[in-house]
Formats: structure tokens, C-alpha cells, sequence
């Protein structure tokens, strides 16, 4: 995972250690964001969905335990790395950190390079789980699109499309039970610089239907066109 699409949530009441660490974070390339308190860290976390959380233990309110709790239960929050940045070292705590379902702990202060280090390592482990996850995603559909080498491939079959084509059928298949609008798939594939007949989309779906096999495209009529797997596998 590229620093640049990791996103990192440093939650901690103290303000100066928040803006150390967000400085230095944000200087190797993430998105950072901030929270004082556990509320708002839930706020923000099920807003954003963080790659990676920092997390203080000892806060006014909801403390980083329960905090952590709650983030196990929230969905998209499940499976983010969560790791405690604390003062308290204490066998019994680390171990209740633990159980409340973090990742890793360290305990304050740590050195700068150290945490950058354990920083990167815990996100491109996470890096690891998320191409996992998606490639057995892929491995129970019908369709998937290999979009470095514009291949479309349909239960084992590779098909190649003309550039426009693939284009539309990224699109749909992007985002699976979604009805784009016939606007909204012009202006995506294209683009506002090119004025194209209003059967021209239809034709293209017309082809695709014809390559890919029937049930995969449909027209919602009035509005536009959505994408949805035969076995609801996506």
C-alpha cells in the first residue's frame, strides 16, 4: 500500500502529541486524520475508514479500550489495524489491549523512526489482506476485469474489448447494483469535450451484452443502466 492511499487516525487528548504526530506522518506521504476523544473517533472512523489507527488508552469519557471495542463492532472497521500508543506498560494493560482487539501496542515514548518503521510494516501487512480479500472476490465471479491489460475475463475466457467498451464495463461493474445515469456514463467515459448521439450508448451496451451473455447488464428504464452478478457472489 502507497503512503498516499493509506489513511491513518491518530486518536489522543493530548493536542501537542497529535500534531507531532500527524506532522510526521503526513511528511512521508499519508492521509492523516485526528481526534481528541473516543466519540469523535468513532465519528470520524465510520466516516473515513482508516487503514490504521493510533490509539491512546487513558482518555476522559470513553477511554481507548472501549473505544477499540466499539470499532471491532462497527462495519468497515473490523479488520482496520489498530494499534495502542500509550504511557502505560503494564503487563495487565497490554493484555487488555489485546483482548479489546488491537493489533499492536507501544508503549511511550517511543522513538520517532521506530514508530514510522512499525507504521509502514502494519499497513503493508494490511496491504497483503486487503489484494487477498479481493482476490477471492474475484475468484467467485463470473466476470473480472483486468484493467492494466484492458482484458475482460468471463468464467475463465479472456475477451478483449474495444477501448470504449471496457471503459463502460468498468464503470458498471465499479460499483455492482448502482444505476448510472445515462449523464453520469457519458460524462465518465466520454467526457464533457465529446459530443456523441444519444443511441451511441445504446449500441455499446447493446455489444457488451453480446459478448459477456445476457443478465448481467440491465436497463433501469427512464434513468440508466446498473451491473449485477448472475450468483449475487460480488
Amino acid at each position: 500500500m502507497r503512503p498516499e492511499d493509506a489513511k491513518i487516525l491518530l486518536v489522543d487528548d493530548e493536542e501537542d502529541i497529535l500534531e507531532f504526530l500527524s506532522y510526521n506522518l503526513r511528511a512521508e506521504g499519508y492521509r492523516v486524520f485526528t481526534a481528541g476523544d473516543g466519540t469523535k473517533a468513532l465519528q470520524i472512523a465510520a466516516a473515513e475508514r482508516p487503514h490504521l489507527i493510533l490509539l491512546d488508552v487513558m482518555m476522559p469519557g470513553m477511554d481507548g479500550m472501549e473505544t477499540c471495542t466499539e470499532l471491532r463492532k462497527m462495519p468497515g472497521t473490523e479488520d482496520t489495524v489498530i494499534v495502542f500508543l500509550t504511557a502505560r506498560g503494564e503487563d495487565y494493560s497490554q493484555i487488555a489491549g489485546f483482548e479489546a482487539g488491537a493489533d499492536d501496542y507501544l508503549v511511550k515514548p517511543v522513538k520517532l523512526k521506530v514508530l514510522l518503521k512499525r507504521v509502514a510494516a502494519l499497513l503493508k501487512r494490511a496491504g497483503k489482506t486487503e489484494t487477498e480479500k479481493e482476490e477471492k472476490k474475484d475468484s467467485k465471479r463470473d466476470i473480472v476485469l483486468d484493467r492494466e491489460r484492458y482484458l475482460v475475463i468471463r468464467k475463465g475466457e479472456e475477451l478483449v474489448l474495444p477501448r470504449k467498451e471496457f471503459e463502460l464495463l468498468s464503470l458498471l461493474t465499479s460499483k455492482p447494483g448502482k444505476v448510472f445515469s445515462r449523464d453520469e456514463i457519458f460524462h465518465q467515459v466520454w467526457g464533457d469535450r465529446i459530443i456523441v448521439g444519444d443511441r451511441t450508448l445504446d449500441v455499446h451496451i447493446r455489444k457488451l451484452r453480446e459478448k459477456i451473455g445476457k443478465g448481467y447488464i440491465h436497463t433501469v428504464k427512464g434513468v440508466g443502466y446498473k451491473y449485477e452478478e448472475k450468483n449475487k457472489t460480488l
